[in-house]
């Protein structure tokens, strides 16, 4: 009888949202298909760990990896120099995302992100945001015709240039591929803590790894979309749960 592969598990971030009366934490079904169907198994992380360190400290020693899921959010502009109001903002994801980025790098865990996720990290990385893309006159439309129906939302809408020997390039091959975008904002500036892993034809950075991490990647289209039918997302999502198995056997030899 065949071993199955050990399943990693993963951490989640979850998303505050209003369901009628209610405040909830969520979080988007295809994350959750993405990464059972990659392998992993999911673990939801709710904004309340900020505020309870020693909870965290439990779920991060248990956890292998951690994906930072996009949303409908933005993060509020303080967090990377800019002032006044952001519509839509959901104050404990920033909180929990910077601390579990955080987090990552200090315990050299396994991270991806997307979208939000990835735009965290680019903040987290000392790095800052276009709040309106299309209000720049510097890049090619980025938002999605909402419109449409979904599968043609997530339908390949421009190309992306990976860098030379990054850690994309390795996972998927250096040559130029189609990616969706779905986002109105997007990186203004690098930080120190983070490389352009590879760019869109009009400038735009669209993935970036974090220094000094053996796997830290963050990517501003959608790879969890039917993740399976895409060459470049089941790169992706392979790549990051080989990772996690990397990490999580790491931990048993320190155990020992």
């Amino acid at each position: 009888m065949v071993k199955a592969a050990y399943r990693p598990l993963i951490g989640v971030v979850m998303c505050r949202q209003q369901l009628g009366p209610h405040p909830a934490m969520t979080l988007q079904q295809k994350y959750l298909d993405a990464l059972l169907a990659a392998g992993a198994l999911p673990f939801p992380l709710a904004h309340g760990l900020v505020e309870d360190e020693q909870s965290l400290t439990q779920a991060l020693t248990m956890l292998d990896g951690l994906l930072l899921t996009g949303s409908y959010s933005n993060m509020e502009p303080h967090h990377y120099g800019e002032s006044g109001d952001e519509p839509h903002t959901d104050p404990g994801r920033d909180r929990l995302s910077l601390q579990l980025i955080a987090a990552s790098q200090a315990r050299q865990m396994p991270l991806l992100g997307i979208c939000r996720g990835f735009q965290e990290m680019v903040v987290a990385s000392g790095g800052r945001l276009h709040r309106r893309l299309h209000e720049t006159n510097l890049f090619e439309e980025h938002r999605e015709d909402k419109t449409l129906t979904l599968e043609q939302q997530y339908g390949p809408a421009h190309n992306i240039i990976p860098s030379d020997g990054g850690l994309l390039s390795r996972l998927a091959g250096s040559e130029t591929q189609q990616v969706n975008s779905l986002h109105m904002q997007g990186t203004k500036q690098v930080g120190e803590g983070a490389r352009v892993e590879a760019t869109a034809p009009d400038g735009l950075v669209e993935a970036i790894s974090l220094l000094d991490h053996p796997f830290a990647l963050g990517v501003q289209w959608h790879p969890e979309w039917q993740s399976r039918n895409n060459s470049l997302s089941r790169a992706l999502f392979d790549g990051f749960i080989a990772a996690c198995r990397r990490y999580h056997a790491g931990k048993g030899k320190d155990r020992r």
